[in-house]
């Protein structure tokens, strides 16, 4: 007699076993506390996107980086045919360096989200990014998240997401299990939001029915008027101490610039700063400003033809680079070497606006991760940075 899991298409699987050590038990028991102390859902509205290559043990394997758009993936995914081609010359393979090689231009030339080259089928896959709130405001990170990295160098720690498998035959824990029922029936309807916009999310419910959970990524939000907004909501980190360290530079570099802050509020934002980096902190207040390092919950839909790719109604700037290039020559901007032919700006002859100066700031950033650095340095024992190597 057949179970009735047999007749259950893979992409609707959720499969729940148990999770093995202490830390990923403790992970799980934190997953429960947070439905009931974060109880509401809410669609961040900003997606990013991977490209990713269908392996043959089923599922699809994400690439390493993702972009705030889809063409920064399928740019992306041309530089990696780019390097399949090479590889592929030098292993004497002409026949598949070929193959690679007309790929990338393709991509260069065209809007492509589903490709296959030599066998292999690729596609650009969405990620949809979702928080939890309640009474107190959006969930901060969990204890259990990691959250490497030193202060300022968060930059440094690997991708959480490189080899990773959207499939969803791998096991999970029972709380993110709920977290993933919960999610693919959840449709994020924005207030204010175009109405395409709107439909495509309900669509994305019907098509892609299914889906697998990510890694937990972060961002920074901030109360403003009685309730929460996101910071920089394009703007999302591997690990809570990136989203510190991104709102660190913020204060002390684009802040006083932003705000036309006075030289003394500058010395307030840069001291607040200064508090984030020695605590740690998920939480910050400054000049009547409250920030809160927020968890970011991404899901990655899935129907009968594996992840979802972008939607037509996705944020998505950028043409293909042949494609951009072709419209900048007929309108005068670029010959036919790429050389920009629009005339340098003639240095202003008004005075700078009163206020901190960006490059000032910025270079006075460079020199604080500098000291840091090299106070790191002596205290493992180990070289420092060149004198002229870029920080920040």
């Amino acid at each position: 007699m057949n179970g009735y899991q047999d007749g259950v298409p893979g992409y609707l699987t959720i499969r729940v076993t148990p999770q093995d050590g202490p830390i990923a038990a403790f992970a799980d028991q934190e997953a429960w506390a947070a439905r009931q102390r974060y109880p509401h859902l809410h669609g961040v509205g900003v997606a990013e996107y991977f490209w990713a290559r269908e392996r043959d043990l089923g599922g699809w394997e994400l690439s390493e980086h993702s972009g705030s758009w889809p063409q920064q993936a399928r740019d992306m995914l041309g530089s990696h045919f780019r390097l399949r081609a090479k590889a592929a010359r030098d292993a004497g393979d002409l026949s598949a360096a070929r193959s690679w090689q007309r790929a990338a231009e393709r991509m260069d030339r065209a809007v492509v989200d589903d490709i296959a080259v030599c066998g292999e089928r690729f596609k650009v896959v969405r990620v949809s990014h979702f928080i939890r709130s309640g009474d107190s405001g959006p969930e901060p990170p969990r204890p259990s998240d990691p959250d490497p990295g030193e202060v300022g160098e968060s930059h440094q720690v690997p991708s959480r997401t490189k080899g990773f498998v959207v499939d969803p035959y791998i096991g999970t824990g029972l709380s993110d299990g709920i977290l993933k029922l919960d999610l693919v029936r959840f449709v994020p309807v924005l207030e204010g939001a175009p109405e395409e916009i709107n439909e495509d999310a309900r669509r994305a419910v019907r098509a892609y029915p299914g889906g697998v959970l990510l890694p937990a990524a972060y961002l920074v939000s901030v109360r403003r008027d009685g309730g929460w907004e996101y910071h920089q909501p394009g703007s999302t980190h591997a690990t809570p101490q990136g989203a510190r360290d991104a709102l660190a530079v913020w204060l002390r570099v684009a802040a006083p610039v932003t705000l036309r802050l006075s030289e003394e509020l500058t010395e307030v934002y840069a001291a607040a700063a200064d508090r984030l980096d020695e605590k740690r902190s998920n939480t910050l207040s400054v000049d009547g400003h409250r920030f809160r390092v927020t968890r970011v919950e991404r899901l990655a839909r899935i129907g009968p033809d594996g992840p979802e790719g972008p939607r037509p109604s996705d944020f998505d700037p950028e043409e293909p680079v042949d494609v951009q290039s072709e419209r900048l020559r007929r309108e005068g901007v670029i010959d036919e070497e790429g050389n920009d032919l629009r005339p340098l700006p003639r240095p202003s002859e008004q005075p700078a606006p009163p206020g901190p100066n960006l490059r000032d700031l910025w270079e006075k950033e460079k020199e604080r991760v500098r000291r840091l650095q090299e106070r790191r340095a002596r205290e493992a024992g180990t070289p420092g940075p060149e004198p002229d190597t870029p920080a920040g």
